[in-house]
Formats: C-alpha cells, structure tokens, sequence
C-alpha cells in the first residue's frame, strides 16, 4: 500500500462555494486518500441544544461523532468516487479499488475507549486518532482560513483552529498540513502529482512559534 494522505474537510465548508471545489480537488488523487468529514453546523445544533435538554458531554459526544457522519453522507451524494468506509478493513478496500473513502467514524470511535467523550475532541482530533490507526503518512485540515507562517499545533490549539486534545493527539512522526482558502487554487495540481496542499506544521516536541493565530472554525 502506498503512503495514505487523510484530508479532514472542516464541517464549516458546508456553508462556503469552496466545498465543491474541494471534492473536485480531492477526487483528482492520484496516491491514497482518506476523506474524514467535520461536523460543522450539524454539531453546532448539539453545542446549541445541550443546555437545553440537559443531556451530558459523553452523550454530546456521541451525537458530534454522528454529525460527523451526516457531513460524510453529503459528501458522499456530491462526488461519484468518493464510498463510505466505517472499519480499518472498509478503508483499505475501498483504496486498493481506487476509490475515496470517506469515514464514518461511530463505529469504531465508540469503541475506543482511549478518546476523551468530551468538547475536547473534534473531528480535528478523531483525524489525529485515525491517522495513528492507519499509520497515514500526512493529515490535512482543510479550514476556511489562512494561518500564519511559522505557526505551532499548540498556538493553533490555544486560538481554537484546532481542538484542545489536538496536541496530544497528533503523532509527532505525522506530517501535519493546514490548508485555506490560499492552497484551493493549487489543490487539484497538488493531489494530482501525489503533493499534499497547505501549509506544513512542526508537529514533533518542543516546536514553538511567535505569531499568534486568530480563532477560526
């Protein structure tokens, strides 16, 4: 199997005209990709009604897992080579037959009880997780801003680009990519010749940086 790219589509992408652009980019892969889809607004509603209804964190939890999945079946109704994947098993079979898998993540996200069932993981970290369970070479987060040269997963954590967990979930070994608005020019290109768009971040310990990065999704 060659090296797997998984490319997180930050769930907020369903309210931008960038989001077809991106599937089209995306389907033009030439190496192995793994789609994992954001929870966006479908998520938003369970931020929304929790205080509400009263129904617990690791409940909450659950339900953002299965807004994940909401997004996943968007996406899998707007391209023709992207195909649902719930196992380790399904992934690799959908990219051995060239297609795009796109995680569906209850299933084994559930079951794993090392992940907090908390605010403190997002689709940001479940990516993180997957990508250790794949032993993925890169993780790209496709977000609808830029961030700054020289920017460091902890500073991105602090200005909730990425979620809380995202530091410790992250290898060190990954290749952490943070892709905007700047790289969807490129992206198709890039997938096309087996690149990886965005910006490259130092994911190993003790990679520090001074700018400051301005809260996002």
């Amino acid at each position: 199997m060659k090296p797997i790219t998984l490319v997180k589509l930050g769930g907020s992408t369903v309210r931008s005209p960038s989001l077809r652009s991106w599937i089209a980019a995306i389907e033009l892969a030439v190496e192995p990709v793994v789609v994992v889809p954001g929870g966006g607004p479908f998520a938003d509603t369970i931020r929304r009604h929790q205080a509400q209804l009263g129904y617990d964190d690791a409940t909450a939890h659950e339900m953002s897992v299965l807004a994940m999945e909401q997004f996943g079946c968007v996406l899998l109704n707007l391209s023709r080579r992207f195909v649902a994947a719930d196992s380790e098993e399904t992934i690799a079979t959908a990219l051995e037959t060239g297609r795009v898998p796109v995680w569906l993540p209850r299933k084994m996200v559930m079951s794993a009880h090392e992940i907090p069932q908390d605010w403190t993981v997002t689709s940001d970290s479940l990516s993180a997780w997957l990508q250790t369970r794949l032993d993925a070479r890169n993780l790209c987060l496709v977000k609808l801003i830029d961030v700054p040269k020289n920017s460091s997963v902890d500073a991105l954590s602090r200005a909730a680009v990425v979620d809380m967990a995202f530091p410790t979930m992250i290898s060190h070994d990954a290749l952490l990519y943070i892709a905007g608005p700047a790289d969807l020019g490129s992206a198709g290109r890039r997938f096309s010749v087996g690149d990886v768009p965005g910006q490259l971040i130092p994911t190993s310990a003790g990679s520090t940086s001074g700018d400051s990065v301005e809260a996002a999704e």
